[in-house]
């Protein structure tokens, strides 16, 4: 799937507001943490929040996966039933059977 060039940009523009978001939540940690660090470790704090978020993320993603496909052959039943009832009964289609015409 190729995208235009329009939609790279949009692409980038989110991923750098994620980033933003997710510098400013580590900003945060570390204002909260009442850690007094120096730029280098700081930068150190910030890049392993930003990891260990990551795998976080990565861990719910799998939860969350994992539940929708315990869930959905339930639903999909659930479903199946209701669209069963709301459609007409379709009778099957029998064609008389011919008969052997007797004394030919």
């Amino acid at each position: 799937m190729q995208m235009t060039p329009q939609q790279r940009n949009l692409m980038r523009q989110r991923e750098n507001i994620r980033r933003q978001m997710i510098k400013g939540e580590a900003d945060t940690a570390v204002r909260d943490s009442g850690l007094q660090l120096n730029p280098q470790d700081r930068a150190r704090f910030e890049s392993r929040y930003m990891q260990e978020r990551q795998r976080v993320e990565q861990t719910l993603r799998q939860q969350i996966e994992t539940e929708r496909q315990k869930e959905l052959p339930a639903l999909i039943q659930q479903l199946k039933k209701e669209f069963q009832i709301d459609q007409p009964v379709k009778s099957p289609i029998v064609k008389p059977v011919a008969s052997p015409k007797s004394g030919q």
